[in-house]
């Protein structure tokens, strides 16, 4: 499962130009033109980066939550999304 979601948005992140259509191709993402350009949903996808990674590591919920406490130069919102997602990837594997 983890292995899927976290292509998926790497692979937003990365394929935003002509340059990586071929890449674009081997992933399954059918143009470059699906890739994420736009700033607030760039950080989104990177937080969801950030909890997918949280449970690959096997953090429960309240580590991950003290990992995002000890980054004092990132932004709350940014924690917040990514805890967020966190609880968005729990309610994932429940189903």
């Amino acid at each position: 499962m983890y292995r899927k979601l976290m292509a998926d948005r790497a692979a937003k992140l990365i394929c935003s130009t002509p340059e990586f259509d071929d890449l674009v191709a081997e992933i399954g993402l059918s143009s470059h033109t699906n890739g994420i350009t736009d700033a607030i949903d760039r950080a989104k996808l990177r937080a969801e980066l950030d909890s997918i990674i949280a449970h690959l590591y096997g953090l429960s919920k309240f580590e991950f939550a003290h990992v995002l406490s000890i980054f004092p130069i990132v932004p709350q919102p940014t924690k917040d999304t990514a805890f967020q997602a966190y609880r968005d990837i729990d309610r994932l594997g429940d189903n």
